[in-house]
Order: C-alpha cells, then sequence, then structure tokens
C-alpha cells in the first residue's frame, strides 16, 4: 500500500520461462509441469482459458486450489484429504519454497510447478499464457487459435496495458484504496476506460483484429467477475456491467464461447472475494446474487462479423474432473 492510500500490487515474479529450446532450464515436455490456479482468481483464469483453446489439457496437468485462503497461501481444501493428488502438498506455498526455502512474496497463481522436484518454475501470469501459446506448438490440438499474431501484437500490447492499469488491476486499486483520494482517483480512471472499451466495442466484435487474441483473454476475466464481485465489493458501482450494452454483449459472446464460460465458477468467485477480504467485508457473509443466468442471454454481437478462432476451431469440452456447475447452481 503507497504512503498516500494507493493500492500498488506486487509484480516482482518468478520470471524463469518454460520453453520449446529450455533455454532457462525449463524446457517443454508433456507430463512434467502442472499448472495450479484457482477458479476464484482472474490471473489464473487466464491461464485456464489459454489452456483450454490450446488444447493442452492432456499435457499439461492442472491443479485447483480452494476458493478461501489464509496469511500462508492457497490451500487445496477441494482435493482429497486436502492435498493436491500430483504434487502431494496441502499449500502450494510448499511449492515455493522448494524453488526458494527464503520465499518471502507473494504466493499467488497461477503457478507452473515442475512435478519431479515439486518446486515452481513461474508465477509470472502474463507471461504463462503468451508461452503456453507460443512454446507449446508442438503438444497443442489441430485448430488451436493463434492468439499473439505477429501482424498484431503492437496493438494487442498497447489495448492490454490499458486495460492491466485501468480494468484489471484498477478494480482493486478501488477495492483496497485506504483513502477517499486514492480511492476516487482509481474510481475515475477505471470509468474512463470502461467508457473507452465502450465505445471501441460499440462496432467491432472483438479488441483486435476479427479473432480472439491475447487481449480479450485478458479482458474477459475481469468483466465476468465484475457484477458478481468488482461492482459492489470493491465499489466499482457507477454502473453494471449489464447496463453497459456493447461491454455486456461482448462479455455474454465471449462466456458463451467454448474456452470461456466453461471455466467460470460464480460460486468459487463470489466465495473468495466475499470471505477472504474480511477488512472489506467483515461478515464474510456471501451474497446469493446476481443470477448468472443471464450470460446464456443471445448478445447479437454475430452480426459485427469476425471468427473467433480465426483459421481455427472451438475446443472440445473440458475434462469430466474440469467442469464447472452449471449456472444457477451451487
Amino acid at each position: 500500500m503507497a504512503g498516500d492510500g494507493e493500492y500498488e500490487r506486487d509484480r516482482n515474479y518468478i520470471t524463469t520461462r518454460i520453453t520449446a529450446d529450455g533455454r532457462d532450464g525449463w524446457p517443454v515436455e508433456p507430463g512434467r509441469y502442472r499448472l495450479v490456479v484457482a477458479r476464484a482468481c482472474p490471473w489464473a483464469n487466464r491461464a485456464v482459458i489459454v489452456r483450454r483453446l490450446m488444447g493442452l489439457e492432456d499435457v499439461l496437468s492442472m491443479g485447483i486450489a480452494g476458493p478461501v485462503h489464509d496469511e500462508r497461501s492457497w490451500s487445496f481444501d477441494l482435493d482429497p484429504d486436502g492435498r493436491d493428488p500430483v504434487l502431494g502438498v496441502e499449500r502450494l506455498q510448499e511449492a515455493f519454497f522448494r524453488r526458494d526455502p527464503e520465499y518471502a512474496r507473494g504466493i499467488t497463481v497461477p503457478a507452473i510447478v515442475d512435478v519431479p522436484t515439486g518446486a515452481v518454475v513461474t508465477n509470472d501470469f502474463a507471461q504463462i499464457t503468451l508461452d503456453l501459446g507460443s512454446q507449446w506448438t508442438a503438444h497443442q490440438r489441430d485448430g488451436a487459435p493463434e492468439l499473439y499474431p505477429e501482424k498484431w501484437r503492437d496493438e494487442i500490447d498497447d489495448v492490454a496495458e490499458k486495460v492491466y492499469r485501468d480494468v484489471n488491476n484498477g478494480v482493486y486499486q478501488c477495492g483496497f484504496a485506504s483513502s477517499q483520494e486514492a480511492y476516487d482517483q482509481a474510481y475515475r480512471r477505471l470509468w474512463d476506460r470502461l467508457e473507452w472499451l465502450e465505445e471501441r466495442l460499440g462496432d467491432r466484435r472483438y479488441l483486435v483484429g476479427d479473432t480472439l487474441t491475447e487481449a480479450d483473454v485478458r479482458l474477459f476475466t475481469t468483466l465476468v467477475r465484475f457484477d458478481a464481485v468488482y461492482h459492489g465489493h470493491f465499489k466499482c458501482n457507477r454502473r453494471k456491467l449489464t447496463e453497459l450494452p456493447a461491454l455486456w454483449g461482448y462479455a455474454r459472446d465471449l462466456f458463451q464461447t467454448p474456452g470461456f464460460g466453461d471455466t467460470i465458477d460464480f460460486e468459487q468467485i463470489k466465495t473468495h472475494y466475499y470471505v477472504v477480504h474480511r477488512d472489506i467485508n467483515p461478515t464474510g457473509i456471501v451474497p446469493l446474487g446476481p443470477d448468472p443466468r443471464g450470460w446464456l442471454s443471445a448478445h447479437g454481437r454475430e452480426e459485427l462479423g469476425g471468427r473467433p478462432f480465426g483459421d481455427g476451431t472451438p475446443p472440445g469440452p473440458p475434462p469430466p474432473s474440469e467442469r464447472v456447475p452449471p449456472l444457477g447452481h451451487g
């Protein structure tokens, strides 16, 4: 937390990369690594989506932490005996300490763990999705989309940075501000950017080009949590997502695209934010609403053209062990 009450995210991640050529000592190998995520976390949700779109389920296993954690770390309370069945640990913290016994920074998801050693390789969320798209190509499914095409990279980077600064992280700057001034500034930045996005998406189906890209993945994971969490819990309440025609249509379009909505568990999302953030919600009461079934309503965005997967194809259904509850069911 900055001295003026502004929330500052620690972006000092473990930046080791898993690459096709193994330049950092960690080569891409099927079955060697485990992606650890939490359904609640928007940063982890990005990696879940890209892994689905690339069809990497059979070569990169996924461990799912529960929605509630304490000051030590995310824990595997959803698994039998409270342990990840592959890594054998109760807390993600153990994998960070196997990488560095003196590790003193945040225990964050997503994290990719080297299964043989049980040590975290990386928790650099922004690079993880780029590498799943570019470094794991030998193991991707036929028809995997290109989410970071060379000809659009400058624009993707520009849009993604604006979205990160003002929206992805902006909602947290609203929610965790400890002064009125810091909150007011974050709130205005957030809504200035959301209005910019509303205008941008008024006549185009996707953020950059005419297909899905990294920019869409990164915006979606905040939008899908907006009405359920950020609008009230983080005081981002000028308007609901459902009151923004272009953004609401865009978000529903993505939600109904294979690989996006089928990664979302609203109950885990709400449980995490409303139970863990006791400084914001001291009672720990989790709201029953909003009704999520509107996410399946017609969006009409097909009229704007575009091809979600470009020359690729949609992913198949998720593995049975990774399926989320249907909307409207806890």
